[in-house]
């Protein structure tokens, strides 16, 4: 397609006038992209358990990474997504190609201003957030100057991605979800690459890795050019902070890094809490929250990016219909992945986790059991976490901001609370304090999508379609029929420690495949098919 024609494409569907894609079919297309870059990150971690295991140097280059990760989904990811595509989406409804090319051109001046000025603090004040974000490395003077010297190499990497944060947004405003979807692919081909050639070059492995990240960054922001060239849409940034588009995306911004970023929140005041706990902790929740991230990443962020363009395309064209039914089907869809995915995972938690990490030498049988633990709790609020990425748009694109930030205050409470009475007693009596932090990440979860859910009702945004009560049990008789089938295939099967990575491969995939065929034969006796997935609402406006 020439310039001039994807110009035509992009005017007439900033007016409206071509239908959006099938919600299932874009969804597809994210969670495919999704998925690949999951699996690379699978491979990535184990890689990590090669190269560092669950040892300090693991602990700091984790803290050292989660800093700038923390910070990317709560401004580029989180707030900032949730305010700018709900804005850009009025300015291709209502406005010119011109029109939105300004507010790119003078949101990318002002994003771009702030995140420089944030990276410079953050390399000069390092220390600091190393004291801020693992006050318990304080106890290990190595670690912790380990811990600041990773974090200067790796915080640039929050520029570099919040603005191809910000691109992948315009590309999604646009349905060109398959691009920003691919992106993190070239995250993990970098520390996989740095991981295996240039840690050898390092006295510490975990250098390397910090490099990688830096490296990725502008990669994956480089990559992004040529397709918002293609929507000549390419940035030229403009200070202009008196801009009305601007101010409108400050004011949603502002409410939004809490109510989006909550679960985020919640994971980094984990890493604080179990820098007091006993070397490893660190690493036993990085390794068990990156698997229970998988599903969360393919379906739930799949799912999220979708809709959200669709919901606020349909709250500027005033189809409240088309609005609640789009999130129906969001919600149909979630619970059939979410629901199956975490009884999965807290079955097959340590299976998995010896599969993929389990190096004797690097990564001992202790690890193991201990990451195995935190991964069951983690799973336990898969659910809620994938229904918080579907409820909380449904207030972001009618650019109600303040409701999930009270909702997210909430959780945010009640997690800390939780943390309390979880990690004393069971770090006191057991050991084991990094479990508690999870299981009252996956608690505040639920009360977090409860209380975004029944807001949603309340205000009349989502009245659910028929056939709600069907559904669940044909899920809940499915779900039970695949538990009875993974315990049954797990007790029979024993001396995971003892077998070869290629026994404990093969072994589990016949393990995963006999659930998945059990669950989808299930849902089918029940009547439910792939082509009730398929409804979607009608373009905006329509």
């Amino acid at each position: 397609m020439s310039d001039s024609k994807e110009a035509d494409s992009v005017t007439e569907t900033g007016r409206g006038d071509i239908k959006p894609p099938r919600l299932l079919r874009s969804s597809a297309i994210v969670g495919t992209m999704t998925m690949l870059s999951r699996l690379l990150g699978l491979v990535r971690d184990i890689v990590f358990a090669m190269v560092v295991g669950a040892a300090a140097s693991a602990d700091a280059f984790f803290v050292a990474f989660k800093i700038p990760n923390f910070l990317r989904r709560l401004f580029a990811e989180g707030a900032f997504a949730q305010a700018f595509v709900p804005v850009l989406s009025e300015y291709r409804q209502g406005g010119s190609h011109a029109a939105v090319k300004q507010l790119v051109d003078r949101v990318s001046g002002a994003l771009g201003s702030v995140l420089i000025a944030l990276t410079v603090l953050a390399v000069v004040g390092s220390p600091v957030l190393a004291t801020i974000f693992a006050p318990g490395f304080w106890g290990d003077q190595d670690k912790f100057e380990l811990t600041t010297e990773l974090i200067r190499i790796t915080f640039p990497y929050l520029f570099f991605i919040s603005m191809t944060g910000m691109a992948g947004g315009i590309l999604n405003s646009y349905d060109r979800f398959a691009i920003p979807a691919f992106t993190p692919v070239l995250l993990n081909l970098s520390l996989i690459v740095s991981a295996l050639l240039a840690a050898p070059w390092f006295a510490e492995p975990a250098f390397a890795l910090a490099w990688g990240v830096f490296i990725a960054g502008g990669v994956q922001m480089a990559f992004q050019v040529p397709f918002l060239m293609r929507l000549r849409l390419m940035p030229r940034p403009e200070l202009n902070w008196r801009d009305e588009g601007v101010q409108r995306i400050l004011r949603l911004m502002a409410p939004a890094i809490f109510g989006v970023s909550v679960s985020q929140i919640n994971l980094m005041l984990d890493t604080v809490i179990a820098s007091f706990l006993p070397g490893g902790s660190v690493s036993w929740l990085y390794y068990s929250d990156r698997l229970s991230e998988l599903p969360l990443g393919v379906f739930g962020v799949a799912v999220a990016t979708v809709i959200l363009p669709n919901l606020s395309r349909q709250h500027a064209a005033k189809s409240p219909q088309q609005f609640s039914h789009t999130l129906d089907w969001a919600l149909r869809f979630i619970l059939l992945i979410a629901i199956p995915a975490a009884v999965a995972l807290m079955v097959l938690a340590e299976p998995i986790l010896m599969t993929l990490f389990f190096y004797g030498d690097v990564m001992t049988a202790r690890d193991m059991a201990m990451a195995t633990l935190s991964l069951r709790a983690y799973a336990a609020g898969l659910t809620a976490f994938m229904l918080i990425k579907v409820l909380a748009p449904g207030f972001y694109a009618r650019q109600d901001m303040k409701t999930p930030v009270r909702i997210g205050i909430i959780a945010m409470v009640s997690n800390m609370v939780l943390n309390i009475a979880f990690v004393i007693p069971m770090h006191s009596y057991w050991q084991i304090g990094h479990v508690g932090l999870a299981m009252a990440t996956s608690v505040s979860a639920f009360l977090n999508a409860g209380l975004l859910y029944f807001g949603l009702l309340k205000r009349g945004v989502y009245q659910p379609d028929p056939g709600w009560l069907r559904f669940f049990v044909v899920i809940l008789i499915s779900n039970g029929a695949m538990l009875l089938l993974l315990l049954w295939l797990t007790s029979v099967i024993d001396g995971w420690l003892l077998w070869s990575w290629w026994q404990r491969t093969g072994w589990l995939a016949v393990i995963c495949v006999g659930g998945l065929v059990c669950y989808v034969v299930s849902m089918m006796l029940g009547g439910i098919r792939l082509r009730d997935l398929k409804g979607h609402p009608p373009a905006s406006g329509s």
